[in-house]
């Protein structure tokens, strides 16, 4: 029998001019404490983007989503934050800020297969249809 877990995620977004609040999704954040699982993936089409946003410097863009990653997988590279628990990691980064980088609100789900999770939410939610 499958043991399900709960899960957490957010989708990672970019909002170049924050007084907008127009937004293009980059990525997602999936948290499953049950499975022991906190992970991030990225995905930029900078074509997709510079359509969006021409005046934003993708290159300062990518550091900041560089360290999203690097703080769910707990790289030490990543200062302080990156040791914290995962769940607390997970909190952290899902906080509301007015910044460039956001995330969604955080939604609830459940799964045997946590990066699968991952996948089939980078598939729905970030990826462009083709």
């Amino acid at each position: 029998m499958l043991t399900l877990h709960t899960y957490d995620y957010a989708v990672i977004r970019v909002v170049p001019r924050v007084e907008r609040e127009e937004f293009i999704n980059v990525g997602v954040i999936v948290s499953c404490p049950g499975a022991r699982h906190l992970e991030a993936a990225i995905e930029i089409d900078p074509a997709r983007l510079h359509v969006f946003a021409p005046a934003l410097d993708q290159e300062a863009l990518q550091p900041w989503l560089d360290a999203i990653v690097a703080i769910c997988r707990g790289d030490a590279s990543a200062g302080p934050i990156a040791q914290l628990p995962a769940r607390a990691r997970f909190h952290f980064l899902t906080a509301k800020r007015s910044s460039v980088v956001q995330m969604s609100s955080t939604h609830v789900g459940r799964t045997a297969d946590p990066a699968g999770v991952v996948e089939h939410l980078m598939t729905k939610m970030v990826r462009v249809p083709r």
